[in-house]
């Protein structure tokens, strides 16, 4: 059975997307730690992010990277944040969050309530500033 992850990249769920490539996808988390929160995840469904080749981890990083950038970018923060915990759904992902400290990785924290006006703003701001990369 298919995982939400790959029924985003599939459209069969409708999703934020920010960024893909033929390996990889870039969308909004709908329930985000901060605004900005973005899940990165490969087209393929593996369960455990370590169980990639070197090769994709390798890929997986360079194609988060300026996702990252876009990041930092459009909204205040120190520095973007990456996590990568893979516990709620079994698909590997990475978690790229704006931070100003530690605690902001912290998924026992509540997550924010964004509504879909802000959800597409914040999509288009992240693409914008890829496109700008």
């Amino acid at each position: 059975m298919a995982t939400i992850f790959s029924k985003i990249i599939s459209g069969e769920i409708p999703g934020y997307k920010i960024a893909e490539n033929d390996r990889f996808y870039a969308f909004l988390d709908i329930f985000p730690l901060r605004e900005g929160h973005v899940l990165v995840v490969p087209k393929v469904e593996t369960d455990k992010f370590f169980d990639l080749t070197d090769d994709f981890l390798g890929e997986f990083l360079l194609f988060a990277r300026p996702i990252a950038k876009a990041i930092e970018a459009c909204f205040p923060c120190n520095r973007c944040g990456i996590s990568v915990v893979g516990l709620e759904v079994p698909h590997a992902h990475m978690h790229l969050v704006p931070i100003d400290s530690a605690d902001d990785l912290n998924f026992t924290r509540p997550k924010l309530k964004v509504s879909p006006e802000e959800m597409q703003s914040i999509q288009m701001r992240l693409v914008d500033a890829l496109r700008k990369q």
